[in-house]
């Protein structure tokens, strides 16, 4: 029997199934993140900027487009309680942290290697980088702190004072992503085996994998009530699932492989972008779009 909240969100998508696509660079977009307060989504490219959209009831509005990277924007996050700061990560070895009341860079970070992972941790006074480990994240409580690796370890350290707590053997192959849930209940990991395991924070037990997608899993996101699990990779279609139960919700169709997810934080509204179709351009379809899904079907 199917629960309530899976038929309510069912009838929701049948009535909301839209997808539109927004113009956002001139070359592939890598990741996609909402501010906290749901105003705005910024992306970063591959044509070393980042963009800034204005979220206007069913459609995104280009703000602003913010230059300085010399090398891709490979991952952005937004500050977990300021809705004007947002920082990114790029191949130049450098991080910076932008505002968008100046549209300007208020400060530039030079690392030691390329990075292709950045995260703020939920107090906001921290921000990681790495480019030796696949993910990173903090626990909401903001007391540990998660690494995925190669060998499908999920590393936890104690935070702030980053000693080994524990090492789980999550999945037989390369651990890609982790998301914590913001209810801070579950968290999720992606691996190269395409499946996508569901833990219990408080225990560090596998509660269940799902294993839908057949290609390595890419990213991941909890909607905004902890309930949905949107889950992405080489396959032509975005898995939503119900948290609880593992079942698939919904099922987005995509042209190519999908790169990037992030779930609205206040409604069921999905941002994603694709590789472009083939691995090539074309003039039909604008290079570096992002996407919105659960738009109204009569939008």
């Amino acid at each position: 029997m199917a629960s309530r909240y899976y038929q309510e969100m069912q009838e929701s998508f049948r009535n909301n199934s839209k997808s539109r696509e927004f113009p956002a660079h001139t070359a592939k977009v890598h990741s996609v993140a909402w501010s906290c307060d749901g105003r705005r989504l910024a992306s970063g490219s591959f044509d070393k900027t980042a963009s800034v959209f204005l979220l206007e009831k069913d459609r995104l509005v280009k703000e602003n487009n913010y230059r300085g990277h010399g090398d891709s924007v490979d991952q952005l996050c937004w500050h977990p309680t300021n809705p004007d700061l947002f920082v990114t990560a790029s191949g130049d070895k450098t991080i910076r942290i932008w505002d968008v009341r100046t549209t300007k860079c208020i400060a530039t970070v030079n690392t030691k290697g390329e990075n292709i992972n950045i995260c703020w941790s939920p107090d906001g006074q921290t921000i990681a980088f790495k480019f030796e480990v696949n993910e990173i994240s903090w626990s909401n409580d903001n007391d540990m702190f998660f690494l995925t690796n190669g060998n499908g370890c999920i590393n936890i350290l104690s935070y702030p004072e980053l000693k080994p707590i524990q090492s789980i053997n999550a999945h037989p192959s390369n651990c890609i992503c982790i998301k914590f849930d913001p209810t801070g209940k579950h968290f999720a990991t992606g691996s190269a085996d395409a499946l996508v395991s569901l833990w219990n924070v408080e225990e560090l037990v596998c509660v269940r994998c799902f294993s839908r997608l057949d290609w390595p899993v890419r990213t991941l996101s909890f909607s905004h009530d902890g309930k949905m699990l949107a889950s992405a990779s080489e396959d032509h279609f975005i898995d939503i699932c119900e948290v609880e139960t593992g079942e698939k919700l919904w099922e987005v169709q995509c042209d190519s492989p999908t790169f990037t997810v992030a779930w609205h934080p206040k409604r069921p509204l999905l941002a994603y972008a694709c590789d472009d179709k083939d691995g090539k351009y074309d003039n039909n379809r604008e290079a570096g779009t992002v996407k919105l899904f659960g738009l109204p079907n009569d939008s």
